[in-house]
């Protein structure tokens, strides 16, 4: 792979959904990361339905589902200042690097029988440290990567990929657990990491040089911008607010598949891919609709399909019910994160641009290992049915926060314009130019 310049094109190479993939950088490193997400989600597949088989508690269920939310809020804003005072390649090999040491370590310990639910639940948690360590790095490498104009569609693609893995990933991880064992599942994530990690060796972005400053003073730099932000604000309640409700479907879905549909862990990557091609789905036209509609109705909209999904879910008892919840769920999931994602990236300056994503994952992915608890725990005290009603709920009144605290709107806060070309030309050299 070429060098990359200190900054990418500002011209747009296309408007399209797909013009990201004209530049190179881009493309590999969007490949590699589908496999590796492929494998990521044919491990969490294998160990919820594992923690299942070990325990008929919901908490533990729920935990184990959220362990890749629950580093990224007690973790992040640490993550963020180490993308921002270093370089986010490295920080992104050594995060891979890790996980893959990890994920070879719980597969050898499936194989000797060794794994309990407290072990099982360690170690995808130190998983979960890994991936909040890379999110902050990766995001923010994204502007390295294309032009600016093709920024909103990069971040699309990117949830994607993450989705494409989530539709094929947990139907090969279901399969992979009836004919063999969670263990081969374990394995295969561990490889998976290979292919981002080469990737990333070759990458070679010319990207400036980090100004480093102590790790607490570069978090109080990024947290004093996210709150003085008005629009930043409004977009990490809205990030907390949805991810608590939307727990609700991801934490419980393995009970729910188990207990309510009486299922097996094929169905259970069935309803994974069912949501994942749902994201997909919407993924395709959810940037046309955000310049569209805008923002706020794209997220209230999100919010509304989330709720009937999991109205659905909660009464579903076959299968045929339960896939079309799954499937509105995905759509609900897209529409609202990928307009969050995008409205914080517009309002980020570069320079501590890791602190602030750091901030919103940890704020909205904190909110969803909270939720998971809580519904986890409603599940477990009162009944399965009435925590993704509660949750239902939840995310109902999350709709009022469009008068309370709307999405910013297009020209809100922005500091650059991403949607507008700008003079310059593309095709200036390295890998952020398009093929």
């Amino acid at each position: 792979m070429t060098s990359t310049p200190p900054q990418p094109p500002d011209q747009p190479t296309g408007r399209g959904a797909l013009a990201p993939f004209r530049y190179p950088a881009f493309r590999s490193i969007w490949i590699a990361n589908l496999f590796s997400n492929v494998g990521s989600t044919i491990q969490s597949v294998a160990a919820a339905w594992l923690m299942t088989d070990l325990t008929s508690s919901h908490v533990l269920v729920a935990l184990v589902q959220a362990s890749a939310t629950i580093p990224i809020l007690l973790l992040g804003v640490f993550a963020g200042a180490i993308a921002d005072n270093f370089d986010r390649r490295r920080v992104m090999m050594a995060a891979q690097t890790g996980m893959l040491a990890v994920s070879a370590i719980l597969a050898v310990m499936g194989y000797a029988g060794w794994i309990t639910p407290l072990s099982l639940l360690a170690l995808t948690l130190m998983v979960g440290i890994g991936t909040a360590l890379n999110g902050p790095a990766w995001q923010a490498s994204v502007r390295l990567q294309v032009g600016r104009a093709d920024l909103p569609q990069a971040i699309a693609l990117n949830a994607i990929s993450f989705n494409l893995a989530r539709s094929v990933g947990p139907a090969l991880g279901g399969l992979l657990i009836s004919l063999w064992s969670v263990s081969l599942a374990f394995a295969i994530n561990a490889a998976s990491y290979i292919g981002m990690i080469v990737v990333l060796w070759l990458w070679r972005p010319e990207a400036p040089r980090p100004q480093r400053q102590p790790m607490l003073a570069a978090i109080r730099v990024g947290a004093e911008f996210c709150w003085q932000s008005i629009p930043i604000r409004k977009v990490l309640l809205r990030g907390a607010c949805f991810g608590i409700g939307a727990a609700g479907m991801q934490a419980l879905l393995p009970t729910v598949v188990r207990q309510l549909l009486h299922g097996t862990e094929l169905d259970y990557g069935l309803m994974l891919g069912a949501f994942g091609i749902g994201s997909i789905v919407v993924a395709l036209w959810v940037g046309k609709a955000r310049r569209r509609f805008g923002s706020e109705n794209v997220v209230s909209v999100g919010a509304a399909a989330f709720i009937v999904s999991l109205l659905v879910l909660s009464t579903a008892r076959s299968m045929p019910l339960a896939l079309i919840a799954s499937l509105l769920g995905g759509m609900g999931w897209v529409c609202a994160m990928t307009s969050l994602n995008v409205a914080m990236q517009l309002r980020s300056p570069e320079a501590i641009l890791g602190r602030c994503l750091s901030i919103y994952q940890a704020v909205t992915f904190g909110g969803m290992a909270a939720g998971a608890w809580l519904w986890g725990t409603v599940a477990d005290k009162i009944s399965l049915p009435f925590a993704l009603d509660a949750a239902a709920v939840w995310m109902a009144l999350t709709l009022a926060l469009r008068f309370i605290a709307p999405m910013p709107t297009r020209e809100e806060g922005r500091l650059d314009s991403v949607e507008e070309p700008n003079a310059k030309q593309p095709g200036t050299g390295g890998s952020a130019r398009p093929a």
